[in-house]
């Protein structure tokens, strides 16, 4: 049940309701605490968002901490070898437990009044507690976890979606890279001074490309309208086959996921002529990944979820993650993931991995807070959708169909 003001919910559903289809949203949206809170409640906390890769905690006692909003879950590799989530909050008083990003431990002390978890998360030590103090009854919270062909996923529902149908329709399509064989290179997180939705809209269109992102509109046909896009597929369908690739295309994604399902999707599209992948100069910048024999001269788009979004080149992955801060700001952590047994300095030059997504990151992250420096201002009037942004456009619908739902 929400906690929210009575008057909140019907001003939010008069919003809903008032909206024009094919419009960008109305600026409360963007700018109203109250309909925060209520993005809290209905979607973050609702939904799965990646929290890395399975090779980042390789053994027992691995752990990271991820925040997402105003939450933060410590994530471990547990003494029988699985990965799990507990919710990095203190049972006693409610201190954070652990403030370190990542390390490896065997256990984990509040720094308030020193209470100590294993790494199954069970309450193993406090001090002076009396006789009947109930043990189990402390242990640290379970945060759902789960895993997606070696990514790691966690949400901060106990009744998350449902995982099976996208583990199973987005096995081939990940076994032609084989992520479970991948290791993360490098990884690099961005704050964006903008709300979280401006950032996810941002990236899914590439309407702005050829403006913003020169770097990146050389080498990248998305930048095309679909019809041109169609052309200048042929040449990389003729080369899929050869180089070990399969033409597969999936849309569950927003509006078209399944009810009480995590929304997916995948499809593959060319690079321009001269470009292999997405490097400076089109040349490879790591291995081939999985069993790939070749360059067909494409890039694949996974979406995974409402915050999670992946870019397989042949030679390595890009993945994305857009969550919340709060109200004005938000954050892009970026994965940069190559085979497990490629070799920095041998197989693979960080900075040369890193550079395209790097820049194009940078400039996105002032694009992004100019675009709020605009939303807030008294002048603001929701634009129609152009047709290179109707995956903007069906994100849109997904997010008011959400907030929608009770």
């Amino acid at each position: 049940m929400t906690g929210l003001n009575p008057n909140t919910l019907n001003t939010v559903e008069a919003l809903i309701a008032a909206h024009t289809p094919g419009y960008a949203l109305e600026q409360r949206f963007y700018t109203d605490p109250a309909i925060y809170e209520l993005e809290l409640e209905r979607i973050v906390n609702r939904n799965w968002v990646l929290a890395g890769h399975q090779s980042e905690l390789a053994n027992v006692g691995d752990f990271k901490v991820v925040k997402v909003g105003r939450e933060s879950a410590i994530v471990v590799r547990s003494p029988d070898k699985s990965i799990k989530a507990f919710a990095n909050v203190c049972r006693h008083r409610g201190s954070l437990v652990c403030l370190e990003a990542a390390g490896s431990t065997r256990k984990f002390t509040c720094p308030y009044h020193g209470w100590v978890y294993d790494t199954d998360g069970k309450l193993v030590a406090a001090r002076d507690m009396p006789d009947d103090f109930d043990w189990g009854a402390h242990s640290l919270n379970t945060v759902s976890c789960d895993t997606i062909h070696g990514l790691i996923f966690i949400c901060f529902s106990d009744a998350p979606p449902a995982l099976e149908n996208c583990k199973r329709e987005l096995a081939e399509p990940m076994a032609m890279f084989d992520f479970e064989n991948l290791k993360v290179a490098a990884y690099r997180e961005y704050p964006i001074s903008g709300n979280w939705k401006l950032s996810i809209e941002n990236y899914q269109e590439c309407y702005h490309c050829a403006t913003a992102h020169p770097d990146y509109a050389r080498m990248h046909t998305l930048m095309l309208d679909r019809k041109k896009r169609e052309r200048v597929q042929a040449p990389m369908l003729e080369r899929m086959e050869a180089c070990g690739l399969k033409d597969i295309n999936i849309d569950r994604i927003d509006t078209s996921a399944r009810p009480g399902e995590i929304g997916y999707g995948y499809g593959r599209t060319a690079l321009f002529d001269g470009y292999q992948t997405g490097s400076k100069d089109g040349s490879p910048v790591a291995p081939l990944l999985g069993n790939l024999k070749g360059y067909d001269g494409g890039a694949s788009d996974f979406s995974l979820g409402a915050f999670s979004f992946l870019l397989a080149y042949s030679d390595h992955v890009v993945a994305y993650v857009f969550t919340p801060v709060d109200l004005n700001n938000s954050r892009c952590d970026i994965y940069w993931l190559v085979r497990a047994n490629a070799v920095e300095g041998k197989d693979y030059n960080v900075d040369e991995l890193v550079w395209l997504w790097d820049i194009t990151t940078k400039a996105d992250k002032t694009i992004i807070a100019n675009n709020f420096k605009g939303v807030r201002s008294r002048y603001y009037k929701p634009g129609p959708f152009s047709g290179m942004e109707r995956n903007e456009k069906r994100y849109v619908d997904w997010l008011l169909q959400e907030l929608a739902r009770p």
